[in-house]
């Protein structure tokens, strides 16, 4: 076995190995790297370890130095091009994935993507440890989208993380909340006080001055935008259209075979409904309280099987949905517009706009479409009474560039998914979970709060 430590054969490893990468990655300018590893292994002329020695003992701290190095670079290598790990932090997807699962996010799944901002603080998603505004990547070396190939497209019902939408501004004073809903709110409170004398687009400028004033405020390339899990329930070509509360896909519905979860009203003969019980059934304390104004009623989050459940429970008087009815609209549903009187339970119909697909545009569909021209695909949009022009010119069709995804949590009445803020573009996919490798209750102390069942378990479902 001496020739596996023959300086030629690493060379020819390692150099296949690195061509089959640069392959994949399809660059030619990767190809330099190979001089580079023809050195490192054959002529080693150059000392690509400066901090170390190349001949002799380093001491301890140059060595720790080292391994740091050689991990950090092998675990970002491996977090673009492989996999990364994620931390559900929200209960939208609740009971299919649960707050405090841990999950292995494959990004082989759908195809890796190129980092839009390669120069980056290790491991931080967009601000540097400990801070809410520094940066922790640059923006002077930007790279366009790029996805490798996957080995498999996006499909209806996957669960997918992908990069927030919404997430190309901030408020860091509030992150929690879309800069967007912040421009809505506070555009729709300057006209409700002023009596609503002037349009809705004065209000909105002068919304957008006051919080550009008051807050600092930051754009995100996409690759940095904050990290989200749904279920993907539409894509490109669907027509997709929720009605009281349940979702059709080109007229069918949704086959719910995963845990999906609505809010209850219900009424008891004035019992106390037993806590225990409910953490038996999975339901969180933040999940269920009494509704004020209502005697003897309590709000809770239940599955299909819970619900069930919760019918043989004695002191139960009735069980009532919360659906909204159709035709009720809310502001804060997109595309935010009195035309499109929708809500969270009774939604559309709304077309997935797909690649390549043309569209004809006019003032009444415009709000649909113009954060995909304008945001999205980088075209000028400017809408002048009836007029529309993109990039300076009149336009009445627009043909996308990019595949629509529209993305929807299972917790059906506790998630803000793209009912609140529209399509999921193709360049904001990153990745499928596979499996939950930890997961901890967020409502019990070490070691109670370790969830054994779900301990590598499948989390595609």
């Amino acid at each position: 076995m001496s020739f596996l430590s023959n300086k030629y054969f690493k060379f020819g490893v390692a150099a296949t190995l690195y061509l089959l990468w640069v392959i994949w990655v399809w660059n030619a300018w990767l190809l330099l790297g190979i001089p580079v590893l023809f050195d490192i292994y054959i002529t080693k002329k150059v000392n690509w370890t400066p901090w170390k020695k190349r001949e002799g003992r380093n001491s301890t701290v140059v060595e720790w130095i080292d391994a740091l190095i050689f991990a950090v670079l092998a675990v970002t290598f491996i977090n673009i091009f492989f996999f990364q790990n994620y931390k559900i932090p929200t209960g939208s997807m609740e009971k299919s994935l649960l707050i405090g699962d841990h999950l292995y996010v494959s990004k082989l799944k759908f195809g890796p993507k190129i980092p839009n901002t390669p120069l980056s603080f290790p491991f931080t998603q967009n601000t540097m440890p400990f801070s809410t505004k520094t940066k922790s990547y640059v923006e002077w070396i930007q790279w366009p989208y790029k996805r490798l190939a996957g080995f498999h497209t996006v499909k209806n019902d996957n669960i997918v993380v992908f990069n927030f939408p919404e997430g190309d501004t901030v408020v860091t004073e509030s992150p929690e909340t879309s800069y967007y809903a912040h421009l809505r709110n506070t555009a729709q409170a300057m006209a409700m006080n002023d009596g609503n004398k002037k349009s809705m687009d004065y209000y909105t400028a002068s919304a957008r001055q006051m919080l550009w004033n008051q807050y600092h405020i930051v754009s995100r390339p996409v690759d940095r935008r904050d990290n989200y899990i749904k279920r993907c329930v539409a894509i490109p070509g669907d027509t997709l259209e929720v009605r009281d509360g349940h979702i059709f896909i080109n007229g069918k519905p949704q086959n719910e075979d995963f845990k999906v979860q609505y809010r209850y009203y219900i009424e008891t003969d004035g019992s106390t409904i037993n806590p225990l019980l409910l953490e038996k059934m999975g339901v969180y304390k933040d999940e269920f309280g009494r509704v004020e104004g209502m005697e003897n009623t309590y709000a809770i989050y239940l599955t299909k099987e819970n619900l069930e459940k919760m019918k043989t429970i004695p002191g139960i008087k009735a069980i009532n949905t919360t659906f909204k009815p159709k035709g009720y609209y809310e502001d804060h549903i997109f595309p935010h517009n009195p035309k499109y009187p929708w809500n969270e339970d009774n939604y559309g119909p709304l077309v997935m706009p797909k690649k390549g697909v043309t569209v004809k545009l006019d003032t009444g569909n415009i709000d649909i479409y113009k954060r995909v021209i304008n945001a999205y695909e980088g075209n000028a949009l400017e809408v002048n009474g009836g007029q529309i022009m993109i990039n300076g010119k009149p336009a009445t069709s627009y043909t996308f560039q990019m595949d629509y995804y529209f993305m929807i949590g299972d917790n059906r009445h506790n998630s803000a998914d793209s009912r609140f803020w529209g399509f999921v573009p193709e360049d904001h996919i990153v990745g499928a979970p596979k499996f939950i490798w930890l997961s901890l209750d967020k409502e019990k102390k070490f070691p109670a709060n370790i969830r054994w069942k779900r301990l590598f378990t499948w989390a595609d479902r």
